[in-house]
């Protein structure tokens, strides 16, 4: 009873009233916080001009930057056409050499399109996998794992050759996550990621789907809303891979 008489007897409480009775501050603690409050102000309004002056620079900066990338990947796209030229050189010299002899010839070519040397054409599947935004509002993203677990369930499936956004697969490509790009030797893809794979149409959709690559996409497709489709195609043309080139050689005894 005694707190209720208390909280009745005392509306206001201790500090407020101790307060109230020290009346107005001392002139020195209002000059005090006077000088402190224009020092504060002053303070921020150094840090805002010189934030000001400041993001010219950076955008110059960040401009430089692009321009730079933009040179680079023109560059790159450049030495690409000038491989791409040589190899043909090379694959009319190879035709020249082997004459009219039709067997050498035959292997080959055939080893050429096994280990991505030589563009190919043929029948084949085109799976088209992305993000989504469909999972309370978050993002899922595609991996560069995703990526490479779908490819190694295509060759699984039986798969002859296989390229990412148009860029060929061989035995030395590497598919990587650069930040939050995923890049194929080096190159990077833009969504969505289109996969297309020569061999037989009406067994690799089955055989992808009963290997872990294709359970793997069935997976996020359910739980994440992330897109994978699958079509089939009658006439599929897949190019060489670009970083693919001799770096050593030598004569067969």
């Amino acid at each position: 009873m005694s707190l209720l008489s208390d909280l009745v007897e005392t509306s206001l409480d201790p500090g407020y009233a101790h307060a109230h009775s020290q009346g107005v501050p001392p002139r020195r603690s209002r000059v005090l916080m006077l000088v402190t409050l224009l020092v504060a102000g002053a303070m921020l309004a150094i840090a805002a001009v010189t934030d000001t002056r400041d993001q010219p620079a950076q955008a110059r900066e960040r401009a430089a930057l692009i321009d730079q990338v933009k040179g680079l990947r023109e560059e790159n796209e450049q030495l690409r056409r000038q491989l791409a030229e040589v190899e043909g050189d090379v694959e009319k010299l190879q035709a020249q050499a082997l004459g009219k002899d039709s067997t050498p010839a035959a292997e080959l070519s055939r080893q050429a399109a096994q280990t991505a040397a030589a563009a190919v054409t043929g029948p084949g599947v085109v799976v088209t996998v992305d993000d989504s935004t469909t999972l309370d509002g978050a993002d899922a993203e595609v991996l560069d794992q995703d990526l490479r677990i779908l490819v190694n369930g295509l060759w699984l499936a039986g798969a002859e050759a296989i390229a990412i956004n148009g860029h060929r697969l061989s035995a030395r490509t590497a598919i990587r996550g650069a930040g939050r790009a995923i890049t194929v030797d080096y190159t990077s893809l833009t969504r969505p990621y289109v996969v297309e794979a020569i061999g037989n149409p009406k067994a690799l959709p089955g055989r992808l789907t009963a290997n872990s690559g294709g359970r793997w996409w069935v997976y996020l497709k359910q739980n994440f809303g992330m897109r994978y489709d699958i079509t089939t195609s009658t006439s599929i043309t897949l190019q060489a891979d670009p970083g693919l080139g001799v770096r050593k050689a030598r004569p067969h005894p």
